[in-house]
């Protein structure tokens, strides 16, 4: 039986929001900053992305929705209520008046909010396309009728084919950047930053695709520790986690980031140093599992993840 959030009673699915534009370059700061800067009030929703927005952020009413959407699913900005917008400890850190990257300039940020993305279960196609896709060769037909069958199958009520295309639409512009001849162009490239991490090629003169798995070498510890602990902290509460879960559950770093097992084993042997003993790996009694031997709370998770800017700061500093 399939597992993961997206089989879960209740699950309530996302294949919209976006109004068609996948995240581009600057949105986030841009969101943020407006967050950021009405914070101050009691109610300041309205303030964020009222009509006056259009002429603030330079785009049409629609890309100021998708922009708010972008913000909201990356984990930069939150509403936690209806009439209040929030920024996020995640955004302060990434964006804030000494964020660690406003520019998005650093690939851990990139990774960092495809994890946000894919690696929560909030937007549908995102999370079931890396983590339950069963091939790693598709043709964008293939993915809608997929994803059809799933909502037929979960009785998930009002989820139209043009919607489900639009989202599939969506998804394949956020990470693949192609011109009409097929051929990846600088224009198109620029649309997308996710397109910077080659997680999903072009294949073929058809529509086809390719997920692409193996070893990421821009992907930093720091990020990596953190998306274990976050998806940690909604998988299990116990104090092991073990191998196969983080290398092949729903919404695991292992599906998530597209790792073959021995990418995983590599990342989790050096988990003890990266995290001064709060995290190990152990292979105890035939049994391959992360122990934690202290509570990591969410700054700790932070700080963690602010490490790989730190070796890039290092590293150009020397």
């Amino acid at each position: 039986m399939a597992r993961g959030p997206l089989y879960q009673d209740g699950y309530s699915p996302q294949f919209s929001g976006h109004e068609t534009f996948p995240l581009r370059h600057g949105w986030l700061k841009k969101a943020f900053d407006r967050v950021a800067e009405t914070e101050s009030m009691s109610e300041n929703r309205v303030a964020c992305w009222d009509e006056d927005a259009i002429a603030r952020f330079g785009v049409g009413k629609n890309m100021v929705a998708s922009m708010r959407h972008w913000a909201k699913a990356a984990g930069i900005v939150d509403e936690p209520t209806v009439n209040n917008a929030r920024t996020t400890a995640l955004g302060r850190l990434l964006f804030g008046a000494k964020g660690l990257d406003p520019y998005m300039e650093h690939p851990a940020t990139l990774w960092l909010i495809h994890w946000q993305l894919a690696g929560h279960a909030e937007k549908t196609t995102w999370f079931w396309a890396f983590s339950h896709y069963p091939a790693l060769t598709f043709e964008r037909e293939s993915l809608v009728k997929k994803l059809d069958r799933l909502a037929k199958d979960r009785s998930w009520s009002r989820v139209a084919q043009a919607t489900l295309k639009n989202d599939v639409a969506c998804f394949i512009r956020t990470y693949v950047a192609r011109s009409p001849s097929g051929k990846v162009g600088h224009d198109d490239a620029l649309e997308s930053p996710l397109t910077e991490l080659g997680l999903i090629k072009a294949i073929g003169k058809k529509d086809g695709f390719r997920f692409v798995r193996g070893p990421k070498s821009t992907l930093g510890d720091g990020v990596f520790a953190y998306a274990l602990l976050d998806f940690w902290s909604r998988y299990s509460g116990a104090a092991t986690l073990s191998f196969e879960a983080i290398a092949h559950a729903p919404g695991s770093p292992g599906r998530t980031f597209l790792f073959d097992e021995n990418d995983i084993a590599d990342r989790l042997a050096g988990l003890d140093e990266l995290t001064s003993g709060a995290l190990r790996w152990s292979e105890t009694a035939g049994l391959k599992q992360v122990v934690r031997n202290a509570s990591i709370e969410a700054d700790a998770a932070l700080v963690l993840l602010a490490r790989d800017y730190d070796e890039r700061t290092e590293r150009e500093a020397a």
